[in-house]
């Protein structure tokens, strides 16, 4: 791939069609309804209560033989990779705004999503259409029931290729690709990029990815390339010399953003903004002086700055990048479900954070930016989540707890979670067969200057957006 030579179109070597197709004959899906009901009945391993983290269960040459049954699409583009336990998607995010407003045209692939599927898959913030992605179904069909006859691809590997199929129809100049699970055996990891990013290392999916923060490091570490440059934020120290190690197996290029990489943050309040962080970055190529941060919490700061970092390798491989039009950029990010306040009558905020450090960072930023007499935490998790530590730390910053369930099949029952609390912190708490209970619960307790807050998972945040929503 050629290095880029204008501001809003790279020069690539060789033919680029239009479309990526499997020709057929008849459509086999004649509506949207239909396409998405097959696409749903595929392995879905976001849902399996008990999931094996192997080669067999997540095998890279299926989705080779997928992608190479529908032209291959992933190598049509050029493209950055972002793996991590926290914050993917929020970097992930605020790197294509800010490469959009440089002129690029950006795809962006993020899971899971909130509400709608479509959140998945967008071009310039724009996701894709039902007629687009009925259009990407019958064209997918085909190499699904062929790849089929000997290994069945799943509900992700699925979605990864239409991904890939979109941004070719899309002619995007880049795309910026968050893995699922894990790097290793992700089904993303198909790709060469032109810079990885690694966010955050914490526990988190303990039963896949390992119960040590060296194990987790490893798997994320799986999608390092040869002589491909990658960026991270401080880590465990542990966690770090294991990224290290395996950069240097790889020859790829580790820098460290506040280590290797002049960068740093702080906190401020003003009448404009209100409470936000502003962060620093400065390399040989780029200079970025005081950027307010669009998102809430030193976490959303760190996660800028890895932004902000992975943008200045692209520069660094010819992309052409202008401070102010990054800065407008960075501006224009709005994360749903990342401290969204979805109700002021009661105050209702919803956060996606569903591990120890995440709910950490959560209730620091609450306490940071929001002023409240009394917050009640309405909180759900999945059984595969490092539930203890999220419970440990729940207690520092919660005043009353609402345990409920989320419509996932791998939700804690409440119930359990309310004997596990109860054991960690010693504190009095509720529980609630539903969301819906669990907000009469928390409404009927709290006052005007009180905060509710919805934690602990994707899904659960997602139901109560959607039930805010819909009111």
């Amino acid at each position: 791939m050629a290095k880029v030579v204008s501001k809003t179109r790279k020069k690539h070597t060789g033919s680029r069609p239009g479309k990526v197709a499997v020709v057929t004959s008849k459509k086999p899906f004649r509506t949207y309804d239909e396409a998405i009901k097959y696409l749903y009945n595929r392995t879905d391993y976001e849902q399996e209560k008990h999931l094996r983290y192997n080669v067999d269960t997540f095998n890279l040459k299926r989705m080779e033989q997928l992608l190479a049954l529908v032209g291959n699409p992933h190598t049509k583009a050029d493209t950055v990779h972002i793996a991590g336990t926290k914050g993917k998607g929020s970097t992930a995010t605020m790197l294509a705004k800010m490469l959009e407003a440089n002129g690029y045209k950006v795809g962006l692939y993020t899971s899971p999503h909130l509400i709608d599927l479509h959140e998945r898959i967008s071009v310039n913030s724009a996701a894709v259409s039902r007629s687009e992605m009925l259009n990407l179904m019958n064209r997918i069909y085909k190499a699904v029931e062929k790849v089929s006859k000997t290994s069945s691809p799943t509900f992700f590997e699925i979605m990864t290729a239409l991904a890939f199929m979109h941004f070719v129809d899309s002619k995007v100049d880049i795309s910026v690709i968050e893995t699922g699970l894990g790097g290793r055996l992700d089904s993303t990891n198909v790709i060469k990029p032109k810079v990885v990013g690694i966010t955050s290392l914490s526990i988190d999916h303990v039963k896949q990815l390992g119960a040590t923060i060296e194990e987790i490091a490893k798997e994320k570490a799986g999608i390092f390339k040869p002589c491909v440059p990658i960026v991270t934020v401080q880590q465990d120290p542990n966690a770090l010399k294991v990224l290290k190690l395996h950069a240097s197996a790889v020859k790829a290029p580790l820098s460290v953003t506040g280590i290797d990489i002049d960068f740093s943050h702080r906190f401020e309040t003003s009448p404009e903004h209100g409470p936000h962080n502003r962060v620093c970055l400065t390399t040989p190529t780029s200079k970025f002086e005081h950027l307010r941060v669009p998102l809430q919490g030193i976490h959303q700061a760190i996660n800028c700055g890895l932004a902000l970092a992975m943008l200045d390798k692209l520069k660094s491989c010819g992309y052409e990048i202008d401070n102010d039009k990054t800065v407008a950029g960075l501006s224009q990010v709005k994360l749903p479900g990342r401290m969204e306040m979805i109700c002021e009558d009661p105050r209702v905020l919803i956060d996606a954070a569903h591990n120890a450090s995440s709910i950490r960072a959560l209730m620091h930023a609450i306490g940071q930016s929001i002023a409240y007499d009394s917050m009640i935490v309405i909180f759900g998790c999945n059984e595969d989540k490092d539930i203890k530590g999220m419970l440990h730390e729940l207690q520092f910053g919660a005043d009353k707890v609402i345990f409920t369930r989320s419509n996932s099949a791998k939700a804690m029952m409440p119930e359990e979670l309310v004997e596990m609390y109860a054991t960690i912190s010693g504190k009095m708490c509720q529980s609630a067969l539903n969301l819906g209970e669990a907000l009469r619960l928390a409404k009927s307790a709290v006052g005007k200057e009180d905060l509710i807050c919805i934690t602990g998972s994707f899904y659960l945040i997602g139901l109560a957006k959607t039930r805010f929503q819909a009111n």
